[in-house]
């Protein structure tokens, strides 16, 4: 054994080791990775404080732990009664923080802190409230409700609160919708044909397991409920749903979709090569790439997205095609290694355009692009290695294929004649140019929600339920922050004046507030100072009961409740434990690393604009931000979308540097660079035309027919050393092609909006790239 052929077997057997090795330490990663479908991952790592309040309100907000529920399909009564089973089957469990049906048995620690609390609690309390005339304007008010239907249960509160503060507290929470409407005090849709609940999760709403664990719940529950009777079906939406229905379907979008474009280029790749083993090594670095590059990913981020997990078939499209060339273009009788040395440093170059071109991604500031930057290159380059370093060791020894080759006389002559439609590619890059100037801006999505897999079907569902319920649907928030909670409060106490004038005019239908549920401690002290001493309440109540139909110490309760209320200690968010208000007041009141936002919601907006210059204007709310999300949300894409589109020119300008760094030729450059430009501005022009407006993930696309298609048209414009060669050359880049189109292709067809722009940009662009390589490559046979 010569001392060469030695060094060449350890230098093989260390790759295979070293292969061998990092698999493992890949797949050991991987299996500690979690995945996530939190779509707030690929928004922005450090946005402005009004993104940060946008992405905190998608990811924890309140209105991110609703879920909506209906229950229909039967008759009225038993709508009701499966709603009270559904509910008391709920309450109580740890991963249910609330449940609303409309019964009252569901607040009773709710009911007992406004109770016990109403004085602190009620802007009512004043101190001409409690003087002999405010008492006896009260008690006249009262003899006038007790007369209506509302009498009876005025009447069971009366002696302990003849001025009514619990009703005030109550209008306020219920606000001015009143709520659903209800059938046997249970709520139901306007129509009857639906019962309807409103349930709160404890876990937040960017934790996907605990959602579903909470979903898998309610519907055990309602089938233990409904039993066998009756024909009722359980219906639920809310951004809870919608998130785990998101990861459900893009798991098994990528599922089947890796499936299929495996068993596509399997098939495409055992009818070339024959033999399941060149089949199984033709693979291997793809499927090496795609596991190196979710370990990549896991340990850079700490977990993986969905769609990052998705977008791992594209590598099976570019990454396969390294073996591709590898075997065609192995001639009988000459070793595999031979052909790479004589490839290497196409591949080399090829690879190195798409790094560059997805290695500007990896300076983007929303996490979800740089993951699919990161997943890119490190499964790239490592598959390119395992091709390099791996495969000739485990090839058949003296492989050689001829059945790649029957075809290449035929594929060449087609590429001989395509620069005759040079003249037709400029007129249709031309047109394509005017196209998409004539379209302008247009092209671009502009709204956040172009993202949403979210079917119309479930959007229709949700507009429904939302409506019967009145739920909020956080279109508009006003927010302050202050550097200590208390600043907070008393800030957000000084907005109530303006906002109740907006409810009267008719701007607003109400706000929520944690002022509502936890008033400031000054609050608090001042309405504890208008309470009057026991004897002067005592004389106050007297005088105000002269000549009224009540007895004289038929308010007993009333003064004891007043002393204690003068008298007890302030509420404190610990005051809260135990009922549902906690969660809601924390909703509301959020610790930033700054200080304290307080966040009010704004129900039924009228007119957005009128709102907007009412609120400017009014001394009270300077310092505070009229958040509307629908629009923040939008600007928050467009910045997306912006810097994305800034990333891909730098990335196209560093891989035509890189080009023209290693071609040294103008005439070079020009080949390589001019296929590749027609290719994206057609296939940019062929996406709007089809009806669709380009997302960020499109633009994600075209980077990757820039990776694609630079192979290509390196390999046309390599010079090849005989004739075959060159055929072998042109075969390879016809199979390699092939098997791309097929790899993004199944992704055209996801219901997913990210992996079906991605899966037909590149598609589209794979083809257009070597069509355009062949059309503007060099005529004739070109080699040495």
């Amino acid at each position: 054994m010569t001392e060469g052929v030695r060094r060449t077997g350890w230098s093989a057997g260390w790759g295979v080791a070293l292969w061998l090795a990092g698999l493992i330490a890949c797949g050991l990663l991987v299996a500690r990775t979690p995945v996530t479908a939190d779509l707030s991952a690929f928004l922005p790592r450090s946005p402005s404080s009004t993104q940060q309040l946008l992405v905190d309100q998608l990811r924890d907000g309140a209105v991110s732990r609703l879920i909506l529920i209906g229950i229909e399909g039967d008759v009225p009564d038993r709508l009701t009664g499966f709603s009270r089973a559904l509910a008391e089957r709920l309450r109580g469990n740890p991963l249910v923080a609330t449940v609303e049906n409309g019964e009252r048995t569901g607040r009773s620690a709710d009911g007992a802190y406004v109770w016990t609390n109403r004085y602190l609690l009620s802007p009512g309390v004043t101190r001409d409230r409690f003087t002999a005339n405010g008492l006896r304007e009260a008690l006249q008010n009262d003899l006038r409700l007790l007369q209506s239907p509302a009498g009876m249960a005025l009447k069971q509160a009366l002696p302990a609160d003849p001025t009514a503060e619990i009703l005030r507290l109550t209008d306020r929470m219920l606000g001015d919708a009143g709520g659903p409407a209800s059938r046997d005090g249970v709520w139901v849709s306007a129509d009857g044909a639906r019962a309807l609940l409103l349930v709160q999760t404890a876990a937040p709403g960017f934790d996907m397991d605990a959602q579903q664990k909470t979903l898998d719940l309610i519907r055990s529950a309602f089938a233990d409920a409904k039993g066998t009777a009756g024909t009722a079906r359980l219906v639920m939406t809310g951004p809870a749903v919608f998130s785990v229905q998101t990861r459900d379907r893009i798991e098994a979008d990528a599922t089947r979709s890796s499936i299929i474009a495996t068993a596509l280029v399997a098939g495409v790749l055992l009818l070339v090569y024959r033999s399941l083993r060149v089949l199984a090594l033709a693979l291997l670095p793809a499927a090496t790439g795609t596991l190196a590059g979710i370990a990549a990913v896991g340990l850079g981020f700490g977990t993986v997205h969905g769609i990052t997990l998705g977008f791992g078939i594209t590598l099976l499209g570019e990454s396969v095609d390294y073996a591709i060339y590898l075997f065609t273009q192995t001639q009988p009788g000459s070793p595999a290694r031979r052909t790479l040395l004589r490839i290497w440093p196409t591949l080399l170059l090829g690879v190195a355009t798409s790094v560059v071109g997805f290695g500007t991604m990896l300076f983007s500031s929303f996490s979800g692009l740089a993951q699919l930057g990161l997943f890119s290159i490190t499964g790239l380059l490592v598959a390119l290695a395992v091709t390099r370093w791996v495969l000739p060791t485990l090839l058949p020894k003296g492989y050689g294929t001829e059945r790649p080759a029957r075809m290449a006389p035929l594929l060449t002559a087609l590429t001989s004649a395509a620069p005759v439609l040079r003249l037709p590619l400029l007129a249709a890059t031309l047109l394509a140019l005017a196209w998409l100037a004539y379209q302008g801006s247009n092209i671009w999505s502009a709204e956040l929600s172009s993202l949403s897999p979210v079917t119309e079907a479930d959007q229709r569902l949700d507009e429904a339920l939302r409506r019967d319920l009145g739920a909020p649907d956080a279109g508009h928030l006003l927010v302050i922050s202050a550097a200590t909670m208390e600043d907070a409060l008393t800030a957000t106490e000084r907005l109530a004046a303006p906002l109740e004038a907006l409810t009267r005019d008719h701007l607003i239908a109400g706000y929520e507030s944690p002022a509502h549920t936890l008033p400031s401690q000054a609050t608090q002290r001042a309405r504890q100072a208008a309470l009057p001493p026991p004897d002067q309440l005592r004389t106050s109540l007297t005088q105000a009961l002269h000549g009224l139909p009540f007895r004289p110490d038929a308010f007993v309760p009333f003064l004891t409740d007043a002393e204690r209320a003068r008298t007890q200690p302030l509420l404190t968010p610990a005051s809260l434990d135990g009922t549902s208000l906690k969660l809601k007041f924390e909703s509301l009141l959020v610790r930033t690393g700054i200080g304290w936002t307080t966040m009010l919601p704004l129900r039924g907006v009228t007119d957005p604009q009128a709102l907007s210059t009412r609120l400017s204007g009014a001394p009270a709310v300077r310092g505070a931000i009229l958040l509307n999300l629908k629009v923040e949300s939008n600007n928050l894409y467009r910045t997306y979308r912006e810097e994305a589109l800034t990333l891909a020119v730098l990335g196209a300008i560093a891989i035509t540097s890189l080009l023209a760094a290693a071609l040294r030729s103008i005439r070079a450059l020009v080949a390589a660079v001019m296929p590749l430009a027609a290719a994206v501005v057609i296939t940019m022009a062929l996406v709007t035309a089809l009806g669709q407006t380009l997302t960020i993930f499109h633009l994600v696309g075209l980077l990757l027919v820039v990776g694609v298609g630079s192979n290509y048209s390196l390999l046309f414009e390599r010079p090849e050393p005989s004739p075959a060669l060159r055929e072998r050359t042109v075969a390879s880049v016809a199979i390699a092609n092939f098997c791309t189109v097929i790899g993004f292709g199944t992704l055209a067809f996801s219901g997913i909006p990210v992996l079906h722009g991605i899966g037909m940009t590149v598609a589209i662009g794979a083809f257009l790239c070597l069509a355009f390589a062949a059309v503007l490559g060099p005529k004739g046979a070109n080699h040495d």
